[in-house]
């Protein structure tokens, strides 16, 4: 009888240990995830031939809806000038949206067409694009723009996210320990998650999705210059507000190396692209730096911690939630630096309303612990989003600005999501810097149209949901 009470006690014992290996054991694999080699990256400070700031806004004037849009129109314009290559690395690239909602300019196809008729022109163009896996709804199949420029010749790079670090390690380890080895499938009998006319998905691709795993790079080089924007040419976000910094010169080999390294660990080596710098004047007085991933961040806290009093720092953002620079700007402010700060209210989303966080969490936190000497509006938004994230520090003779991919969290700015800005350093007098401030003193104080309303319009300092932002920022169990 003892004998078998033992062998009976063994044997719980014995499944116990089991259940707790088979819940701990993946956890090692979503924590333990490296980031892939090329990214990470700063670039040496190089020079450019020509630097323009570009920008997209949705606002009202007299009452009615205006899209002053331009980023896309350039973009599609250096594509017909090139002759020997094109490399885009965008992460929304379909026209999926809610369509018995929305009536959206065929902005996806509008490039996808420009690609394929350079292509043409040019039979020995080089062009790729590399994107993410969110534009095949987390399946096998690829979507329809796709499809039609691999027909054409241009080879599309679906980023390999499994070689990416895992945002939401607590869901990852066991996606990758229990779930990634039944596939993705090809279809499904379920709704597509970003729009009713997008293609039916399966179980296995809401499962993918949940990984929280983005390539959110929005990147365009071709052998006339480059872009690095936060635009990406999709229906749905065809009238997001964002900005673009196009260039061409010393910079591009840079950012283009940066992209090799992506299609490198996604399977692709490009070796048939290269960038020949022109005998032209090199642009004076200007610095340029590409920044991925978690060397964002670094630029964006060293230029923070040294701006002094009489210094000023402007910032446009989608998603500011990173406790690191909420606490550097606050620390900021209390040494005398002017703090400005233009937010999306973080109501709108495709069609589905949002509830705020983590912005109006944020900003009620600057506002309060800086005694009120940051001073923070909110865009308006009419469906669409204020998708700018550029960062602007004017500090004696000089200006930085950082712009490109990334928004101010952890996600973005901590090596998790693949992400691309560019630092620019001008001098104060530089038309680049005052077109900048130009653009962001507009918007602030409402010149010719409706564009910012004061904090009050959205504030909302909830601490269930500051507790569930503060939650959500920490354990990437969001999709900001």
């Amino acid at each position: 009888m003892k004998a078998r009470r033992r062998t009976g006690s063994k044997r719980r014992t014995m499944i116990t240990i089991l259940i707790i290996l088979i819940l701990a054991v993946p956890l090692c694999f979503g924590w333990s995830t490296k980031a892939p080699e090329g990214t990470s990256w700063a670039s040496p400070s190089s020079t450019v031939s020509d630097l323009r700031l570009l920008y997209d806004l949705t606002y009202l004037k007299d009452g009615a809806l205006v899209h002053d849009q331009t980023i896309l129109d350039e973009q599609i314009r250096m594509i017909g000038a090139a002759e020997d290559f094109i490399l885009a690395d965008i992460f929304l690239y379909n026209d999926y949206y809610n369509t018995e909602k929305y009536d959206f300019p065929k902005s996806t196809q509008r490039l996808t067409d420009a690609l394929i008729a350079q292509k043409r022109k040019h039979p020995g163009l080089s062009a790729y694009l590399i994107t993410d896996e969110i534009n095949n709804s987390y399946g096998a199949s690829l979507n329809r723009q796709f499809k039609q420029l691999e027909e054409n010749g241009i080879k599309v790079v679906v980023t390999d996210l499994g070689k990416v670090r895992d945002s939401n390690p607590l869901y990852a380890g066991y996606f990758k320990t229990y779930i990634r080895h039944f596939g993705v499938g090809d279809g499904g009998w379920l709704k597509n998650p970003f729009g009713d006319n997008g293609t039916k998905v399966g179980i296995r691709n809401y499962l993918r999705l949940l990984n929280f795993k983005a390539n959110h790079r929005k990147v365009l080089i071709t052998d006339q210059g480059a872009f690095v924007s936060s635009a990406n040419p999709h229906d749905g976000s065809s009238y997001h507000s964002n900005i673009a910094f196009q260039f061409s010169g010393e910079a591009v080999t840079y950012l283009l190396e940066a992209e090799k390294a992506v299609a490198a660990f996604s399977g692709t080596e490009i070796g048939d692209v290269e960038y020949r710098r022109s005998p032209g004047a090199v642009r004076p007085d200007t610095q340029v730096q590409v920044l991925t991933e978690d060397k964002i961040k670094d630029g964006i806290l060293e230029n923070i911690k040294s701006a002094e009093k009489g210094d000023r720092v402007d910032l446009g953002m989608f998603y500011l939630a990173h406790r690191q620079i909420i606490g550097e700007l606050i620390r900021a402010a209390d040494r005398g630096v002017a703090v400005r700060i233009v937010l999306d209210p973080n109501k709108d989303a495709f069609g589905f309303e949002k509830n705020g966080i983590p912005n109006r969490q944020a900003a009620a936190e600057l506002v309060e612990k800086s005694d009120g000497k940051i001073q923070v509006r909110w865009y308006l938004t009419h469906g669409e989003q204020f998708h700018t994230k550029v960062i602007a520090f004017y500090k004696k003779d000089v200006v930085v600005l950082i712009g490109g991919s990334a928004n101010y969290t952890r996600r973005n700015l901590d090596n998790y999501n693949l992400e691309a800005d560019l630092m620019v350093t001008v001098k104060a007098d530089d038309p680049v810097a005052a077109g900048f401030s130009d653009y962001f003193d507009r918007i602030w104080e409402n010149r010719d149209g409706t564009y910012t309303a004061d904090l009050s319009e959205y504030a909302d300092d909830s601490l269930w949901k500051t507790a569930i932002y503060r939650f959500q920022e920490k354990t990437g169990l969001s999709t900001f």
